[in-house]
Parts: C-alpha cells; sequence; structure tokens
C-alpha cells in the first residue's frame, strides 16, 4: 500500500522504510555474489575510491589507476571506454552499486549473452549502435599501444579489421549490428574471455589483488 506520494505504508498508517537499492542484500540478488561477496567488494570500493580523492566515490583517475595502473593524465582508451560502461548514470564516477553491479558481468557464473551485451558496449566507442570498422582499429592500436611484445604494423591491423568484418557483417553494410556481434560471439567464445575473471569467485579473500592484468 502507498500514499500520494508513491511512499509505501503499512497497515497501521506509519511509513515504511524506503528499500535500499544498494544494499548487500538487493545487490546479491541482482548479481552474481553472494551477501558475503558484495560486502567484500564494499571494502575495495572504499580503498579505490579514497585512494586519490578521499570523496567515497569512484572517479575516473582511481578507476585507471586502481584496474590498470595507469598514471594520472596518461590516455588509455580500453579503460576510458570501462569507465563509460560502469558509469551506468552517467555522471563520471562510479557509486558502489554501480560497481557492484558491472563487476557481476565479469563473474564466472555470468552468461556469455551477457558478456556479450557488455563487450559490444564496450567496442561501440561512438554510441552508435553499432560498431564501425574504424572504432575496432582504434581499439586495437590503443590496446596494442606500450605492448612491444604485441606490436602490429599498421598493414597487419588493417587486416585483423578486415577479416573481422569479413565473418561478423552478415548484412555487408560495413558495420557490425548486436545481432551480428551475438551470432560472432556465439561462434568465437573466445572473444569475451576477458571479460571472465576467476578471482571474483573468491572475492571474499582476494579482492587486494583484484586488477584486470591479474596474474
Amino acid at each position: 500500500m502507498g500514499n500520494c506520494c508513491g511512499q509505501p505504508i503499512d497497515n497501521k498508517g506509519v511509513k515504511a522504510p524506503r528499500r535500499d537499492p544498494d544494499s548487500p542484500v538487493q545487490l546479491a540478488k541482482e548479481t552474481y555474489f553472494t551477501k558475503d561477496e558484495v560486502h567484500a567488494l564494499h571494502e575495495l570500493y572504499k580503498h579505490v575510491s579514497n585512494s586519490l580523492h578521499k570523496d567515497g566515490v569512484i572517479q575516473k583517475d582511481e578507476f585507471m589507476q586502481a584496474l590498470f595502473h595507469t598514471q594520472p593524465g596518461q590516455p588509455n582508451l580500453f579503460a576510458d571506454r570501462l569507465f563509460k560502461v560502469f558509469d551506468l548514470k552517467q555522471n563520471n564516477i562510479i557509486e558502489f552499486g554501480e560497481f557492484v553491479r558491472a563487476l557481476s558481468v565479469f563473474h564466472p557464473q555470468a552468461p556469455l549473452k551477457e558478456k556479450a551485451l557488455f563487450a559490444f558496449r564496450v567496442y561501440d566507442l561512438d554510441n552508435t549502435g553499432d560498431i564501425q570498422p574504424g572504432e575496432v582499429k582504434r581499439l586495437l592500436v590503443a590496446l596494442l599501444h606500450g605492448n612491444p611484445e604485441m606490436a602490429l604494423d599498421d598493414a597487419t591491423i588493417e587486416q585483423i579489421v578486415d577479416q573481422t568484418f569479413e565473418e561478423a557483417d552478415l548484412a555487408k553494410d560495413g558495420r557490425i549490428s548486436y545481432e551480428e556481434w551475438l551470432v560472432l560471439v556465439n561462434n568465437n567464445p573466445a572473444i569475451c574471455s576477458w571479460m571472465t575473471l576467476p578471482v571474483l569467485k573468491d572475492v571474499t579473500l582476494k579482492y587486494p589483488s583484484f586488477i584486470f592484468n591479474h596474474a
């Protein structure tokens, strides 16, 4: 039962407390984490969110430094895209609920379709609802930057992009739609292998070492 403002009330007319959408219980219901794991993630969140600004929310530079060891001011297109996808409210900070819900997609128990959607949003750099050849190239260049062991010349990168679109662009219209992306991922699940972090199964014990380039 509710009042004129939508506030729930009980049978005695007493206003019931509003449910916290980011409580450990609620987050455990919505994600692949247990309540104890959500508590552990909160400890990690507090550490990251106070590492540079001490304001209790994760800013972009804190996110990039904690997960990618990127120094303040150092560009990282992949980290930047991840931050934007984590930031569900698009207010340039990552709140605790956003942090847990986004990390849940990286849980080993998360289905491939959820991982595929998240990855699609990362690769859609211009937020057009599809993936363009230029976006794939920009992301490849960014991922290879600073890694001499994986250095590729421009011709090789162009060849990788062309081969990707040859396989994935089923409509041959020069772009990869979400539906085409799902087909590609289902045929090649390894494309989303980077989106599974086994350490999340033991987050209550291992969260201090949680980084995307975890060895």
